[in-house]
């Protein structure tokens, strides 16, 4: 008897994922990864199974961080390079990032409006400082 193979699934994570690795212990790796829902269907009803994001959902199960350098441990923000106005018409760049910068309560920017952007210059910082 065939498995029906779900053409869109949905991937176990966290402790479910480390529930049912228990349960499969016996099984290969790829029966297992596909049975814990990290697998695609082709156009042409293939399936593949997709080891790299079950390996990385275990490790990320097991608390092991993937980019090197990251202390995130899923709690907080994480910072995104990313921010979008308030409804006050602020734009808020947050503290990891002027951190980050070394920046100090008091240091002042020059804002300079482009068509599509803005630039900001720290000012009374050298060009090769700022680099």
């Amino acid at each position: 008897m065939a498995d029906t193979v779900d053409p869109n699934p949905t991937p176990l994570t966290g402790k479910a994922l480390l529930q049912e690795l228990k349960q499969l212990a016996d099984k290969p790796r790829r029966e297992t990864a596909k049975k814990c829902g990290y697998y695609s269907v082709t156009k042409d009803g293939q399936v593949r199974v997709n080891l790299t994001d079950f390996y990385d959902a275990v490790l990320a199960a097991k608390g092991v961080p993937l980019q090197p350098g990251s202390t995130k441990d899923g709690r907080g923000r994480e910072p995104t390079f990313r921010v979008s106005v308030h409804k006050n018409g602020q734009i808020v760049i947050g503290s990891t990032y002027t951190e980050q910068m070394g920046l100090k309560p008091g240091d002042e920017f020059e804002i300079k409006l482009g068509y599509k952007h803005i630039h900001l210059k720290q000012v009374g910082v050298d060009e090769e400082e700022a680099a």
